[in-house]
Order: structure tokens, then C-alpha cells, then sequence
């Protein structure tokens, strides 16, 4: 697959999501969430691509946290905004030590997700950011389905477009129908560098677990993984057990 096709189709996914979701609206101010990762750079690149030939005029803030595992995430993002000319501003923190503290053992992950969310939508505010990108993809959308039924027993995922806190702010996620393949793909094109987070739970993760299990099934059938994304939008509530709930 040459780069050509590779960036073209990227580029019209996103674009179909932004459109059929309504993410993005003229004069917004956007703050892109910049782990540093081949997700949220794709995003961040994708999103300044698309103002050079759409009508929409928006405003773009990476935003990068340092997790304070002692790599210096926060110098290596700083040379690549300042490098390819992004407004950007970075954080260093010390979160990922104290969500692996010994208090805390058993859910790490789970306590550096909510300590890092809080942290962006405090910095959205500061820098009037209404509204907040993320770099999820269709295979994260996929994956955090299995996650909540298998861990949380809760049939929920990813929304495209969410509201929080009464509409102050909304997070968007224009990756929402890229497959991961793609933008491995681009990410290895671009030559980026690789950002190590440094992150302990990275390689046992609930969600390293959840993906082993669906690679296996995409295997045997490259069908899988459409149905399970065409299968979040064609819900039969009459054949669930809720649907009865509220009956006489």
C-alpha cells in the first residue's frame, strides 16, 4: 500500500466522521490531546493537513503530559512541535508514579487515566478550548467494548462526540473509523520518532489482553472486525434482556 493511498484514505475517514458526526465547527478552538504516540500524532498532523483545503477555519493546541517516568517525554514532544511549527503547551507531572504507588497497585491504570482527563480539561479551559481531541481509533473503539463487557459488565464504548460538564466542553475523536493498520502504516512512512512513556503496565494491561483475544479472531475472518463496528450502530434492543425492564 503506497503512502499516496495510505494518507488519501486516512484523510477521508477522518473527514467522513468530522462530517457525519458534526465534530468540528468554524472558529473552534481545539485542543489535541499529544501523547506522543502514533495515534495522536496522526491526529494532530491530519487535523492541520485538512485546514489547507476545507472552509472551516480552526484553531489547533497540542497538549502533551509528561508522566513523570523519567524519559523526558516532555523535551522529545517539544522539539517535534516546535519543529513542525505547532502551537503547543506541555506539562510535567508526576502521575504515572503515584497511580503505580503501593497504595495503588491494583489499578493503576485507572487512576493515571482520571488524574491525566482532569488535567486536560483544566488546561482546556485555561486556554479557551471548548473542545478536546482525542487520537482513538476504530480498533480502541472496538477493544474498550470487550473491555467494559468482559471487566465492567457493561455493554459501552467510545462515543464519536461526547459532552461533558453540562456542554462547557465537548471531546471529539476524528480517528473514529481509522483502523490502527493505516496508521501504523503512515506513522512508519513519516519516520516519527518513537516516544517511550516509560509506563510499567503498558506490556499487562487489561486492554493488551482484550486485543491479543480479537487479533486471533481477525485472523481467522478479516469479516470480524467490521461486523463488531457495524454490529455498535445496528442495536436490537427488543433482543436484550434491558428491554423488558420497564414492561408491566
Amino acid at each position: 500500500m503506497k503512502k499516496s493511498y495510505v494518507y488519501k484514505y486516512i484523510n477521508h475517514l477522518i473527514g467522513k466522521a468530522i462530517l457525519r458526526y458534526r465534530m468540528i465547527d468554524d472558529g473552534d478552538r481545539i485542543l489535541v490531546a499529544v501523547s506522543g504516540g502514533k495515534d495522536s500524532l496522526t491526529l494532530l498532523w491530519f487535523l492541520r493537513e485538512r485546514l489547507k483545503w476545507i472552509p472551516l477555519k480552526y484553531e489547533l493546541v497540542a497538549l502533551h503530559i509528561d508522566l513523570g517516568f523519567g524519559l523526558n517525554t516532555a523535551g522529545s514532544m517539544e522539539r517535534f512541535f516546535r519543529e513542525n511549527g505547532f502551537e503547543y503547551k506541555i506539562i510535567r507531572t508526576n502521575i504515572g508514579p503515584m497511580a503505580h504507588s503501593e497504595k495503588n497497585r491494583e489499578n493503576p491504570c485507572f487512576l493515571c487515566s482520571r488524574m491525566r482527563r482532569k488535567l486536560i480539561f483544566e488546561t482546556a479551559r485555561e486556554l479557551d478550548c471548548k473542545k478536546i481531541a482525542f487520537g482513538h481509533h476504530k480498533d480502541d473503539v472496538i477493544e474498550t467494548l470487550f473491555i467494559n463487557i468482559l471487566y465492567g459488565a457493561s455493554i459501552s464504548t467510545m462515543l464519536p462526540v461526547q459532552g461533558f460538564f453540562k456542554g462547557m466542553f465537548s471531546v471529539i475523536r476524528p480517528l473514529y473509523m481509522v483502523d490502527e493498520g493505516l496508521i501504523n502504516r503512515f506513522f512508519e512512512y513519516m519516520k516519527w520518532p518513537r516516544i517511550d512513556m516509560g509506563c510499567p503496565s503498558s506490556g499487562s494491561s487489561r486492554r493488551r489482553v482484550v486485543k491479543g483475544i480479537l487479533e486471533k479472531l481477525y485472523r481467522c475472518n478479516h469479516k470480524i472486525k467490521g461486523n463488531i463496528f457495524h454490529a455498535m450502530h445496528n442495536i436490537r434492543i427488543e433482543y436484550l434482556p434491558c428491554s423488558g425492564l420497564n414492561t408491566g
